[in-house]
């Protein structure tokens, strides 16, 4: 049984903590430190803290891993390895030197692929038919480092991000169980990533979620998906923020932004097709299905929404 330091905070990392606490001598979990968080701005604790301390698990949570204070306390822990899934920090070069079978990292994609903070949403949005989980030694790197093991999943037609991102947090944690042994034993040497198949998933920032309607119906379909439940998509009707929650693609066309009514719906012009919104929500009102929100306000097919 290996001695672990867990490193996660958000969701996706709590399955691989859990299964781990199960196989292995988890020493402490190193996460994020408390934040305000939703509407009330009240201090919470993260999801792997929460389970954490569920579990009597000691917890760490400096503001700045790469301070010497918290590198050394740190290397109090004596750990054979580290397992990190979504910490949110970069681990600099003196933390991964710690343990003396390094540093283990679950990615929730087929490396090289999208490497970087957003993976799960930058694959439904590129319309890729899979993904999956991506166990990997980490080296200083964004993502760079040899990978130990990988399984792919597909990308159903209607996936979104919190589906996909449910499905994979479930996964990371079955692969990893399956690939420590054979690593901690040096029987699965790590494999090299090719560079030159990188490609790269930024952080998503709030503004991303603003619908550009010059883009093609598909391209605007797959990036409501992709971005469900965060950060949301919405587009500008009469100087109020619409949420656009659901819908679906169709032929036909009408000019980009512009509310139609297209085989007794309503649709949306976009550069190319047809955009049939199904669930709607405009700012300070509550969600509402289309046909809803299309007879309580009758100036809005004819209208033209915000385009660039």
């Amino acid at each position: 049984m290996a001695r672990i330091v867990f490193m996660g905070t958000p969701d996706f990392a709590v399955p691989a903590l859990r299964l781990l606490i199960q196989h292995h001598d988890v020493l402490g979990v190193v996460t994020q430190p408390d934040r305000p968080a939703g509407r009330s701005r009240q201090v919470q604790m993260s999801p792997v803290k929460q389970a954490a301390l569920e579990a009597g698990i000691s917890v760490f949570q400096p503001e700045k891993i790469r301070r010497p204070e918290a590198v050394e306390e740190l290397r109090q822990w004596q750990p054979d390895a580290y397992v990190v899934a979504a910490f949110g920090q970069i681990l600099p070069q003196t933390v991964l030197d710690i343990p003396p079978h390094g540093s283990i990292n679950i990615h929730a994609s087929l490396l090289p692929r999208w490497r970087g903070a957003a993976p799960i949403q930058a694959a439904i949005r590129a319309g890729d038919a899979e993904t999956g989980i991506t166990i990997m030694k980490m080296d200083a790197g964004l993502d760079t480092g040899p990978m130990l093991r990988q399984r792919a999943i597909p990308i159903a037609a209607d996936e979104t991000g919190q589906s996909l991102h449910d499905k994979l947090a479930e996964l990371g944690g079955t692969l990893l169980i399956e690939t420590l042994p054979g690593y901690l034993s040096g029987e699965l040497p790590p494999q090299p990533q090719d560079d030159a198949l990188a490609t790269f998933a930024p952080r998503i920032e709030k503004e991303a979620g603003r619908i550009d309607w010059t883009q093609p119906a598909t391209v605007i379909e797959r990036a409501i998906r992709a971005f469900t439940p965060w950060p949301g998509t919405f587009t500008l009707w009469n100087g109020k923020q619409l949420k656009i929650h659901a819908g679906e693609t169709g032929s036909g066309s009408a000019e980009p932004g512009h509310v139609v009514r297209a085989n007794g719906r309503v649709a949306i012009g976009t550069a190319s097709g047809l955009f049939f919104p199904t669930r709607l929500q405009l700012e300070g009102k509550s969600q509402v299905s289309i046909d809803d929100f299309a007879r309580g306000y009758g100036d809005f097919v004819g209208a033209t929404l915000w385009t660039s």
